[in-house]
């Protein structure tokens, strides 16, 4: 049973998890404090992830399964983002304090939501957290994808569900989840994602290695920052810090490559020129003075912003 204020429900998009779906849906029933709702949306698998969720959800009345028909390969970025907004119909926000989209190669610690919904509860502008998601890496070692503190992960997107009605939800394209948190920051909420033994999580297959190959998600990223509008000088110092990571120099080229291709086709951006704006001060700010300064910067200065009423509806 929820305590009073935590009512939250998960929405996991999924598609041909049967490897690693069990572990999640095992990680989510040992939590200390249960969702009110899991509404997981399969995406057409053809593996037997199916039937791993008609096994749980005859189990436990709290996890919903919302079937979706095979569109023959695996959707990232905006695919998912349509996952998720299938399943979300399937409910009421009003219900809900809390909204998460959470994915289903996760091996979550068991008070994972009950420390975010706490911090939460303690810090009303607190809008958007997460822990940080680590790999095995060679041997076995745990391997941190290395995420910023000033960001919520996408794998567990966790929202106060009245933040996420504020900045109008997902975008349906790749960096909604950097989009989301720049967003929130902008109407003057507070984001944050915590690096401690409680809330670290267990990603069971790397960030964005989820289609064709790790190069593949690394381009998909770069092409992601230029929608978003990231300065280019700021995105090269990025991509040059991620050669520092596996795979060694060239995913931080693929992320150039991607980032370059977009620019050259004169590909689409953020139709928001007030965000893109927003996020190119930040950047530029951030290579000046680091993130940390920055961020607390923007937060101070952001505070009166916090808590004016929505200007637009969550998509649905």
């Amino acid at each position: 049973m929820s305590r009073f204020g935590r009512r939250y429900a998960l929405i996991s998009p999924c598609r041909n998890e049967a490897r690693f779906i069990k572990k999640t849906l095992d990680s989510v029933i040992a939590q200390s404090e249960l969702p009110v709702l899991w509404v997981i949306v399969d995406d057409g698998s053809t593996d037997g992830t199916r039937e791993v969720l008609a096994e749980y959800s005859a189990q436990y009345s709290w996890i919903k399964v919302v079937e979706k028909p095979d569109r023959g390969h695996r959707a990232v970025g905006p695919g998912v983002i349509e996952a998720f907004y299938a399943g979300l119909r399937t409910l009421s926000l009003d219900a809900f304090d809390y909204i998460c989209k959470l994915d289903v190669d996760l091996d979550l610690p068991p008070r994972y939501f009950e420390i975010l919904m706490d911090r939460m509860q303690a810090n009303p502008r607190l809008g958007s957290a997460s822990g940080k998601p680590y790999y095995r890496g060679t041997g076995g070692a745990w391997v941190s994808e290395k995420c910023g503190d000033e960001m919520s992960v996408g794998m567990t997107k966790f929202y106060r569900t009245s933040c996420f009605e504020d900045i109008g939800g997902f975008v349906r394209e790749v960096m909604w989840d950097g989009i989301d948190c720049h967003k929130a920051r902008q109407r003057g909420w507070v984001v944050r994602s915590w690096d401690e033994p409680d809330l670290q999580f267990h990603h069971l297959r790397p960030m964005g290695s989820s289609e064709n190959n790790i190069l593949t998600g690394r381009a998909r990223h770069g092409f992601g920052q230029y929608f978003m509008g990231s300065d280019p000088l700021y995105f090269t110092a990025t991509a040059l810090f991620r050669m520092t990571r596996p795979p060694y120099v060239v995913g931080g080229a693929a992320m150039l490559y991607g980032y370059a291709r977009a620019w050259w086709t004169g590909a689409r951006q953020l139709d928001d020129p007030e965000l893109r704006d927003f996020i190119r001060a930040y950047q530029r700010q951030a290579l000046r003075q680091g993130k940390s300064k920055t961020i607390a910067a923007i937060e101070a200065r952001q505070e009166p912003h916090w808590g004016v009423q929505p200007q637009s509806a969550v998509e649905k």
